[in-house]
């Protein structure tokens, strides 16, 4: 028959561990940890033990010093010892633990939880107090950070008899899933952040946008749920609103899901509409921010947004506003000196951006950059004046970034 880990309540049982060395010292420490009464019997002790315990005898053990103990703890390591105790214990009750000899215990140590009323207790049967220990360590980081007040508050409802067993799963789950907004920037995998990389490879679930590239989607482990949410022009997978209630399905049944973006979440991402939601369900949230395309889209292009002389300030705008309308309002921006402006989602509607421009006087000849696919294989860069922007656009394809400023200059200047 397999030995079988019971977990026994002790209260008021009287502990005696017998040794002063290291081996008992890590007893100690773990009875004290566990605010538990016990006694120690030893010739010589370990200096530390003193601060596990005020209940020390100095001196060598004897089977008459076992008395009204209930449960004893060999932690010597001499044979001869143990041998007695194995012996003592055919006669009398008590319950023997023989440190490190698992076949002479009636009980071994688990790793438990410390101060948590949610008590976890890993045992490995006396095989490897490690393994214990490292996966009591792991199963720790399941327990919501406010499991005290739930438990409370759980409790408080068995005491006035309610007990909703399906509601609490729920709420379980509510609180063990998490969900991370996480910002891919331009698609390189180098460029992530190193919580970004560590987010995608240990999720349950990940939604994805077209723009993420294949090279990040490849770090992806296999076993992980896909889902494409892609929303591009002229074909939308996933309303936004799709989206939100996706992910909330999934938070709900207490998994791990990672939303990656293009970019950056919360630099014209929709992120804050997410995040909305997700507070608004109580779904532990973490937005963890990329690169946006508006600078790392630039240097790529060995353009840079700010430069002194050149420009002291940048403005980031989005040419596309909801129902494809499209947003004309920045082009002042234009006429303001020293100043770069950098527009997303503007490729397709450059005719009418550059007939705005002009018409609400901006030079002709201002200098124009548009960089497309940026920081990928497929790079492509094109400057121009704004007169022949739309000319020299004829061959590039989206994604892509319009740039307006003298900074412009600097594309030529590091590429040859």
């Amino acid at each position: 028959m397999k030995n079988a880990t019971l977990p026994i309540l002790l209260k008021n049982q009287k502990i005696l561990l017998i040794g002063g060395g290291k081996v008992a010292l890590q007893k100690a420490q773990v009875l004290s940890h566990n605010e538990m009464d016990f006694t120690i019997i030893a010739k010589t002790f370990n200096d530390e033990i003193f601060f596990t315990t005020n209940k020390i005898l100095r001196k060598s053990f004897k089977l008459k010093d076992i008395g009204d103990f209930h449960i004893i703890i060999d932690a010597t390591g001499d044979p001869k010892v143990a041998k007695k105790l194995v012996k003592y214990k055919k006669k009398y009750p008590i319950l023997l633990n023989v440190v490190d000899k698992p076949s002479l215990c009636d009980f071994y140590f688990m790793a438990l939880t410390p101060n948590l009323p949610l008590q976890i207790a890993v045992s490995s049967n006396g095989a490897s107090p490690t393994a214990a220990k490292f996966f009591r360590d792991e199963c720790q980081k399941l327990i919501p950070k406010d499991i005290a007040a739930y438990l409370q508050s759980k409790q408080k409802e068995r005491d006035r008899g309610i007990i909703d067993v399906p509601q609490t799963q729920k709420e379980l789950l509510r609180q063990q899933s998490k969900v991370f907004l996480v910002g891919c920037g331009l698609g390189d995998v180098e460029l992530l952040t190193i919580r970004a990389y560590k987010i995608i490879q240990s999720v349950d679930v990940v939604l994805y946008d077209h723009l993420i590239s294949d090279e990040i989607m490849a770090i992806v482990p296999k076993e992980t749920l896909k889902l494409s949410v892609g929303k591009q022009k002229g074909f939308h997978s996933k309303s936004q609103e799709e989206i939100n209630a996706l992910i909330l399905h999934y938070a709900h049944q207490g998994k791990s899901v990672a939303r990656l973006k293009s970019g950056d979440p919360f630099v014209f991402g929709r992120g804050a509409e997410e995040l909305s939601d997700l507070i608004h369900a109580n779904i532990e949230t973490e937005v963890i921010a990329g690169i946006s395309s508006s600078i790392s889209g630039c240097a790529s292009a060995g353009i840079p947004v700010t430069a002194r002389g050149y420009a002291t300030g940048f403005s980031v705008v989005s040419a596309h506003l909801k129902g494809n309308s499209l947003n004309l309002d920045w082009i002042e921006l234009l006429h303001k000196p020293n100043h770069t402006v950098v527009v997303l989602m503007g490729l397709s509607r450059l005719k009418e951006i550059v007939k705005a421009s002009i018409a609400l006087g901006v030079a002709p000849n201002k200098l124009c950059a548009i960089v497309s696919n940026a920081s990928r294989p497929n790079q492509k860069v094109v400057t121009s004046s704004l007169a022949n922007l739309e000319h020299c656009a004829k061959d590039i394809e989206p994604p892509a970034i319009l740039v307006f400023g003298d900074v412009v200059k600097f594309h030529t200047l590091f590429n040859g």
